[in-house]
C-alpha cells in the first residue's frame, strides 16, 4: 500500500480565516480598499514601522507599481540577480528598462553586493536584492553603493516579511519593498502582494497610480469633490475577501514563525552530518541575520545526484523541487544581453539546488519520514 503524499507545499489555515471571509460578506464592500484591506496595512505597518503598506493583487503588481513611481524609462538599467523569479526583471522591461544580470553569493544565494560597482552605469535606475530564503542581503554596503551612486533600490522580500538584517526589518532600507502572499510564502491568501514604503513623499502618487490614475483617495478623504483621471496607472486593488484571508494569517505570525522553524531547524540538525557525509551544501545564515524559515534547501554536489535523490523521494511519495533557472541564460534574458558564464554561482547553483516540503501543517510523521528518506540516500 502506497504511503500517503507529502506535498511539497500546503496551506494551512491560521484558524479565523473564514470567518473573517464571511465578515467581509457581511459588510457589503467585498471591492478593494475596505475594512480588513485597511487592518493589514496597519498589521504591517506597526509590525515593520514603515512608512505605509499598500496592498496589491500579487507581488508582481508590487514591483510594476514601483516602477511606474520610480519613473523608469526606455533605456534605463535596473540590476537583478540572475536567480530570481521573472517578476523582477519583467516589472521593469515592461516600462522600457534593460534588466542587468548579477551574480549572487555562494554562501547566501544572495545578491553579490561586491559586483555593484562594475555593474552600474549612468543609466542604472535601480537595484532590486532579493532576500533569498528570508537570508537579508548586505544592505549596509548595497545601501552605501546605492547611495554613492544616486541608484533607488527595491527590496524584494517575497521571502523576507518579519525577517531581519542587524537587527532591522527586512523591507525597510530601500525606498520600497516588495511583499508576496501568494500561496507559497510563510503568510498567504492565496495569491496577493504589497508594496511597502519606507519614503513617505512616494506615497501620494502610489495612491494615484495604484486607483488606476485617479485621485479617488482625495475624494473619500473630502479633498475634492469628485474624482477624476490625473495620472498614469493601473488596478493593484485586492478584494477585501483576500485581505479578509490574510488578516487572519497576520494575525497568527507568532505561532506560524515557531512552527516553521522548528521544522527549519529539525532538518539542519538531523541532516548536518549527513550533509557533510555526503558533500551536501545546507542554508548558510550569517550571525546577523534572522531568517524567516521560508525555504529549507540542499546544494547538492552534482546535477545527477539532485535528480536521483528527487527520485528517490519521488518514490516514497514525497514532492521535493528545484527552484529557479538563471533568468540570464533564458530566451528572455538572452535578448537582455545574457551568455553562457556570466553568472557562473548561479548557473551552478541552479542545477543542484533542491527544496525540500516546509510548510506549518508538516506533522511530526512526515517530517521523519521525509529527513530518513534523505538519510538513506548515497551521493
Amino acid at each position: 500500500m502506497s504511503k500517503p503524499p507529502i506535498p511539497f507545499n500546503r496551506f494551512s489555515p491560521a484558524g479565523p480565516e473564514f470567518g473573517y471571509v464571511q465578515q467581509a460578506i457581511d459588510g457589503i464592500h467585498i471591492s478593494g480598499d475596505g475594512e480588513f484591506t485597511r487592518r493589514c496595512q496597519g498589521q504591517l505597518e506597526s509590525g515593520l514601522g514603515v512608512a505605509r503598506a499598500m496592498l496589491t493583487t500579487s507581488c508582481t503588481h508590487a514591483l510594476e507599481l514601483a516602477a511606474l513611481l520610480l519613473d523608469i524609462q526606455p533605456g534605463d538599467e535596473v540590476i537583478v540577480p540572475s536567480f530570481t523569479f521573472v517578476s523582477i526583471p519583467n516589472a521593469f522591461a515592461l516600462r522600457g528598462a534593460k534588466p542587468v544580470f548579477a551574480d549572487v553569493r555562494a554562501d547566501t544565494l544572495n545578491l553579490d553586493e561586491a559586483l555593484l560597482p562594475d555593474l552600474i552605469t549612468p543609466r542604472t535606475k535601480a537595484i532590486v536584492p532579493v532576500h533569498y530564503a528570508g537570508v537579508g542581503c548586505e544592505m549596509d554596503r548595497i545601501m552605501e553603493i546605492a547611495d554613492e551612486r544616486g541608484v533607488a533600490v527595491v527590496e524584494d522580500n517575497a521571502h523576507g516579511l518579519f525577517g531581519k538584517y542587524k537587527g532591522r526589518f527586512l523591507g525597510t532600507f530601500g525606498p520600497m519593498s516588495a511583499l508576496s502572499f501568494h500561496e507559497t510564502k510563510n503568510f498567504t491568501c492565496g495569491e496577493g502582494g504589497a508594496l511597502l514604503f519606507n519614503d513617505a513623499s512616494l506615497v501620494e502618487r502610489a495612491e494615484i497610480l495604484r486607483e488606476k490614475g485617479t485621485n479617488r483617495k482625495r475624494y473619500f478623504r473630502g479633498e475634492v469633490d469628485k474624482y477624476t483621471w490625473v495620472d498614469v496607472g493601473s488596478s493593484y486593488l485586492p478584494s477585501d475577501l483576500l485581505a479578509a484571508f490574510l488578516h487572519a494569517q497576520l494575525e497568527a505570525r507568532d505561532r506560524i514563525q515557531q512552527t516553521r522553524h522548528r521544522i527549519w531547524n529539525h532538518y539542519q540538525t538531523e541532516l548536518a552530518s549527513w550533509a557533510k557525509a555526503n558533500g551536501v551544501g545546507l542554508p548558510f545564515i550569517p550571525q546577523h541575520c534572522e531568517h524567516t524559515a521560508h525555504i529549507f534547501y540542499l546544494i547538492m554536489p552534482t546535477l545527477e545526484a539532485r535528480t536521483r535523490l528527487i527520485a528517490a523521494l519521488q518514490k516514497e511519495n514525497i514532492l521535493a523541487v528545484f527552484h529557479y533557472q538563471p533568468l540570464h541564460l533564458s530566451e528572455m534574458g538572452m535578448k537582455f544581453g545574457g551568455r553562457p558564464g556570466q553568472c557562473p554561482v548561479t548557473e551552478s547553483i541552479s542545477d543542484r539546488l533542491l527544496r525540500l516540503p516546509l510548510f506549518t501543517g508538516l506533522t511530526s510523521e512526515d517530517l521523519e519520514r521525509i529527513v530518513e528518506t534523505v538519510m538513506r540516500f548515497r551521493t
